[in-house]
């Protein structure tokens, strides 16, 4: 029996996902700015054994809804938002287990400086670091960096393949093992015969250096991507370990999912080096009345306004145009293109604005999933096997009760049937989830580089 990958998902603002919960008078998240709530969030998270805390970030603002900023400003829809990698470190302090997954946008992050960042953390962490992969999808974040506009979706990728291999290079080619001795007698660190620099010279990137880190337990970070458009899955397929979807239904899943496995046999990874997991959120109760309750008392703190900003910048088209029964228009956009398919192109048929705000349950485009412990392992389940999914990557609702009620409730059922570990195991996080070393497998693309 497959069991699930569960790993809560976050971002260091006060806003994510289901927009306006932090209005609840029981959530905590305006603490966002305390360490001491990063603390309290990552030793929940172990307690429940979860495989890691995800931490979403952008560089930019949502300002194509009404040509402005200020509907997410107002209602605080990610933004303000911090840098997702400074909290890492005091969670990793306060647990054992615990992965981090962390977003670092390659449009914007010279590839020289992050490797040395992510080897860092890798250090800190003692192999629990992990990267998810992004190029963007802002025009604002863009403008902000200096940029005129945001680079072609597919040229985005080509960029970041020509950034990876940079970071393979340094990660798993520039110091070789047995390169550090730590030789107090002779006073030598390291054996200057095994350092060595790495040369590339790309269409995007040039760059000439020796890593700055000696290697790092895991030396590259466990990868994560979300690209779900055609480029997107190409790349996801040749270099992520986990990818992150966020579909309706496990049947919509299906698809997705057998076209990402199909393509990393085809690269010569094979279908297992995939992880997927999918984007949830969970209302739970310790009975169905009481979930139902709760989602109530949820429901009248969220916010369409902020739901609509941020999804219209993740379409690229200002919803605020539409009437509610007019149907949503597919069009050429630099946006998330899977995002927009999804409702245009790939629906059934047309749908409208007044369907999509039936769906924001939460402030969020995605319906919820309610119920008593037992009903939402039920719905886990049916997730795992009609999808072909590996886990889940949990959005959270009132801060921090959502993740405490799934912990306490759910984790325990899952637990007694077998879905869910019971304990960790040791190693680093890609040894835990994969097995092994701890090292990418010799099918993965980086291996090449390696002495």
């Amino acid at each position: 029996m497959k069991q699930m990958q569960i790993y809560a998902f976050d971002m260091n603002c006060v806003g994510h996902i289901n927009h306006g919960m932090w209005t609840h008078p029981r959530d905590a998240s305006l603490h966002y700015t305390d360490l001491e709530y990063w603390a309290d969030f990552a030793r929940t998270a172990e307690r429940g054994k979860l495989d890691g805390i995800f931490l979403a970030d952008i560089v930019g603002v949502y300002d194509v809804y009404k040509g402005s900023a200020g509907p997410v400003i107002e209602t605080g829809a990610q933004i303000p938002v911090n840098d997702p990698l400074m909290p890492i470190s005091a969670m990793a302090y306060v647990t054992k287990h615990l992965g981090f997954g962390v977003t670092v946008n390659t449009t914007y992050e010279p590839p020289f400086l992050l490797a040395r960042r992510m080897s860092t953390l890798d250090h800190l962490t003692k192999g629990r670091i992990g990267w998810n992969i992004v190029t963007g999808y802002l025009d604002s974040a863009a403008r902000s960096m200096g940029f005129d506009k945001l680079p072609e979706h597919d040229a985005r990728y080509d960029a970041a393949e020509d950034y990876l291999e940079i970071l393979y290079k340094l990660w798993e080619g520039s110091w070789d093992d047995g390169a550090v001795v730590r030789d107090k007698a002779r006073g030598v660190f390291a054996d200057a015969s095994k350092v060595r620099a790495v040369s590339h010279q790309g269409k995007y990137y040039k760059m000439e250096g020796i890593h700055l880190a000696e290697p790092s337990p895991q030396r590259t970070p466990l990868l994560f991507q979300a690209g779900a458009s055609a480029r997107g899955q190409d790349f996801a397929a040749r270099h992520a370990e986990c990818i992150f979807l966020a579909t309706p239904t496990p049947q919509a899943a299906k698809p997705t999912v057998d076209a990402l496995r199909r393509k990393a046999v085809q690269m010569g990874r094979g279908a297992d080096a995939l992880r997927v997991l999918s984007l949830l959120t969970v209302v739970v109760g310790r009975t169905e009345k009481e979930a139902q309750d709760k989602l109530e008392d949820y429901r009248r703190h969220a916010s369409v306004e902020a739901s609509l900003a941020h999804y219209s910048s993740s379409i690229g088209i200002d919803l605020s145009r539409y009437g509610l029964d007019d149907p949503i228009q597919q069009a050429s956009t630099n946006a998330n293109q899977s995002a927009l398919s999804a409702i245009t192109k790939e629906a059934p048929k047309p749908v409208t604005l007044r369907q999509i705000i039936d769906q924001m349950v939460l402030g969020s485009r995605m319906k919820p999933i309610v119920g008593s412990a037992e009903q939402v392992a039920d719905r886990l389940a049916l997730w795992m096997s009609e999808g072909d999914i590996d886990g889940f990557n949990l959005a959270r609702t009132v801060a921090p009760e959502s993740l405490r009620d799934f912990v306490d409730l759910v984790v325990p059922v899952l637990q007694e049937r077998g879905l869910f570990k019971a304990d960790y195991v040791e190693g680093p996080l890609r040894q835990k989830l994969f097995g092994g070393n701890g090292r990418l497998p010799s099918s993965h693309p980086a291996a090449q580089f390696r002495r």
